[in-house]
């Protein structure tokens, strides 16, 4: 009997493995399309920072009653494993939000989205020096493509977008924040936690911290007001946080931090589909061409080598 259960766990197990860049390629295309969500807060003059706070507390209270149901101890942490996800709550999804967002505000929205998705970069130098991955030709060459492509999606090539030298460390340290959360949930995984767990308390970290910089009294006042907002701020915490995290983590187990990250580089391509398919918002040939080259860098870094 339970060689049995042996043998369905590891046919479970292989199947996960075969679906890793799926689930990772998944979570992507989820983050793209939280613009919808945070446009629908932001229209409520909500705060970028308030939005980030929102997002952590409502992705905290929806994970916290799955982790109760599900497995026996899986909400439980180690204290001495706490640095993890203080890495993934604070040093990244805290982190990110600020420098992205003070990015924005210095440059353009199109060089703050390219500095952050320089994240694959500092994930494939990082993991090659702490977890000894290779750095591959494929590895290269997908993340060069990926790059150009996000230049053209963003529309930055030829645009004269402002430079600043303040905006490019901010944009930098978004994109160093991004990779963060790749290398310290490689940490996580490795000391065995699930993925719904480091979820759970990256974000109730991200969501203590956060209120710090917010003021969260304002905020329960623009729900009290306006009770329509729950409906926003719930799916984006379920549909474009709970699950692409759950995914990505999920598929992190059986991927390569950098190649992760750049199967990830996806987001900014829904992000453009999603404003030109809802919005309306002009999507040009150098715009498509752009799209191309970020999913042939997608395809490339997904691609596994031939078996001997």
């Amino acid at each position: 009997m339970l060689d049995g259960s042996k043998k369905i766990y590891t046919f479970g197990k292989r199947k996960i493995k075969k679906l890793a860049g799926l689930m990772i390629l998944t979570a992507g295309i989820l983050w793209g399309i939280l613009g919808i969500f945070v446009r629908e807060l932001n229209a409520d003059d909500l705060a970028s920072m308030d939005i980030v706070l929102i997002r952590a507390v409502t992705t905290t209270i929806i994970l916290l009653p799955i982790l109760f149901i599900r497995k026996k101890g899986e909400w439980k942490i180690r204290l001495r494993d706490i640095w993890c996800f203080i890495g993934t709550g604070i040093g990244s999804i805290v982190f990110f939000n600020f420098c992205y967002f003070k990015a924005v505000v210095m440059t353009s929205l199109s060089v703050a989205a390219v500095l952050l998705y320089t994240a694959p970069a500092f994930v494939i130098i990082i993991s090659a020096f702490i977890f000894r991955e290779r750095v591959t030709v494929k590895k290269v060459i997908a993340l060069i493509l990926t790059f150009l492509g996000l230049m053209l999606v963003t529309g930055i090539l030829g645009s004269g977008s402002r430079l600043s030298a303040g905006g490019i460390l901010f944009g930098l340290g978004a994109g160093l924040g991004y990779a963060l959360y790749s290398i310290f949930s490689r940490f996580a995984i490795q000391r065995g936690y699930p993925p719904l767990t480091i979820t759970f308390y990256t974000f109730l970290i991200a969501a203590i911290s956060s209120a710090v910089m917010t003021n969260p009294v304002r905020i329960i006042g623009s729900f009290t007001a306006r009770p329509f907002l729950l409906i926003p701020a719930l799916l984006l915490g379920a549909l474009c946080t709970v699950c692409p995290f759950a995914l990505y983590t999920t598929g992190l187990q059986y991927t390569e931090n950098g190649v992760a990250s750049i199967i990830a580089s996806i987001e900014p391509v829904a992000s453009t589909v999603v404003g030109a398919l809802i919005y309306g918002e002009f999507l040009s040939a150098w715009n498509a061409a752009g799209v191309v080259m970020v999913l042939s860098g997608v395809i490339i870094s997904s691609l596994r080598p031939k078996k001997s």
